[in-house]
């Protein structure tokens, strides 16, 4: 786990850290240090005038150019960073988020180029494929088969905008509209917080096939003959529609065998798989020890709809983050819902495990969070240097050096104080909660 975690992180630090290296040396600006990670050198080499080193605090990286911080004796150098017009200056700081862009938008499009997934019924999207019971979704009305046809202004909304927009909007009204029999219908939903991680949640899951993509060694599943690929059917004669389905049905058994209908080569097989105790995301359930995925069909794009398949992904999720911040600005989501390095590592690991196509998928969400948190106007990352910048372009003229100094001061506090806050959700989370 900690050494894909550690691959994860690398890749990231090293591109960021390039964007900015790259702009430097384009511009002239003479780079000292190229820094893997903080703190004392642990082994590297020196290339011209740049030391390219290893650092002994992995979590993390730097470029430091001559004459970068306020103060620096280096600054009379025509070829520091301070010497630089204020746009040259500009482009260096966006250097290193406009890389990780750059890398989430490349993996995504690499991934589409080899394996595109698209749901075999993909023209019918938005249908209600399970609803639990005493939800958000339950209390307004929605049932099994509706079909989704507006949220909160979005007309026919495909399910990953429905569920994207109910993660951001925890006890928000959501005028929905959904067609059911032929008639439709209006209803308010109001998404619930999830106390575990502090997102929005409705209770309800799209209509979808559902197949095995994995069985758990010494499960009753593994020993029933179910293997992956087996499309799954039925569970105690409900039709299921999504993995919500099978994970209350088997919860709600209570260890009780559950008769589980499977398709395999186009025949249908019917098997009893008795639960046994188990942990889920934190939480101790009954499990058959099967991994549910949606049932795909892969298909290859070409060059240019895999890369415009990418850009319009990208943004999807670049929106999600900052109705997350949003939201948590106006306290509307909780901070919980933020992940840190022992989430992560744990994420990376699950992800290694599944193939690489989770992995690569894992690096490119990640790249995206890193520039754009990178990007925020907070003192000491690369969007608080960029916002001074502007300043003092609007203003033309620099700021005092007591200024600066004060601003960078105030940023390493809040970075610290967020770090620790992260490690802190991250440990709650990972913890069992009982039950």
């Amino acid at each position: 786990m900690v050494l894909w975690f550690l691959l994860l992180i690398g890749v990231m630090i090293v591109i960021h850290e390039l964007g900015h290296y790259w702009a430097a040396r384009w511009f002239d600006i003479r780079v000292d240090t190229f820094s893997f990670g903080f703190g004392p050198r642990l082994f590297g080499f020196k290339k011209g005038e740049t030391d390219f080193r290893v650092s002994a605090i992995p979590f993390g990286g730097y470029v430091r150019m001559a004459g970068e911080q306020p103060g620096d004796n280096n600054a009379d150098d025509p070829r520091s960073f301070q010497a630089k017009p204020r746009w040259q200056r500009l482009i260096v700081v966006f250097g290193g988020p406009f890389m990780n862009l750059v890398l989430a938008v490349a993996l995504l499009a690499g991934l589409f180029m080899w394996r595109f997934p698209k749901q075999p019924d993909h023209e019918v999207s938005g249908v209600v494929g399970v609803v639990l019971p005493d939800s958000a979704a339950a209390r307004a009305g929605i049932q099994e088969g509706d079909r989704i046809t507006g949220l909160d202004g979005m007309q026919y909304p495909v399910w990953e905008d429905i569920a994207l927009k109910v993660l951001a909007s925890p006890g928000q009204p959501l005028r929905v509209t959904y067609e059911r029999a032929g008639a439709e219908k209006e209803a308010t939903l109001v998404p619930e917080m999830d106390k575990r991680d502090g997102i929005g949640t409705a209770g309800w899951g799209e209509q979808m096939e559902i197949q095995v993509g994995g069985v758990q060694k010494g499960m009753d599943a593994e020993r029933k003959g179910l293997r992956a690929g087996d499309v799954l059917v039925s569970i105690n004669s409900q039709p299921i529609r999504s993995s919500m389905k099978i994970r209350e049905t088997v919860k709600t058994s209570q260890g009780k065998p559950v008769e589980i209908v499977f398709r395999r080569d186009g025949k249908e097989q019917s098997v009893m798989v008795t639960p046994a105790e188990g942990e889920l995301e934190g939480q101790k359930t009954w499990l058959i020890g099967v991994q549910l995925e949606p049932r795909y069909v892969f298909v290859q794009l070409g060059p240019v709809a895999a890369l415009g398949e990418s850009v319009k992904a990208n943004v999807k999720s670049a929106s999600l983050i900052y109705q997350f911040l949003h939201g948590i600005i106006e306290r509307r989501m909780s901070p919980r819902s933020l992940e840190g390095p022992i989430r992560m590592a744990q994420i990376s690991g699950e992800a290694a495990k599944e193939g690489l196509s989770s992995y690569l998928g894992l690096m490119a969400m990640v790249s995206l969070n890193l520039a754009i948190f990178n990007l925020l106007p907070i003192p000491i990352l690369d969007g608080g240097s960029i916002l001074l910048l502007l300043v003092e372009m609007i203003f033309r003229r620099d700021l005092s050096l007591q200024v600066k100094e004060a601003v960078l001061k105030f940023g390493f506090v809040f970075l610290l104080m967020v770090v620790m806050f992260v490690l802190y959700n991250d440990i709650r989370k990972i913890m069992p909660t009982g039950g």
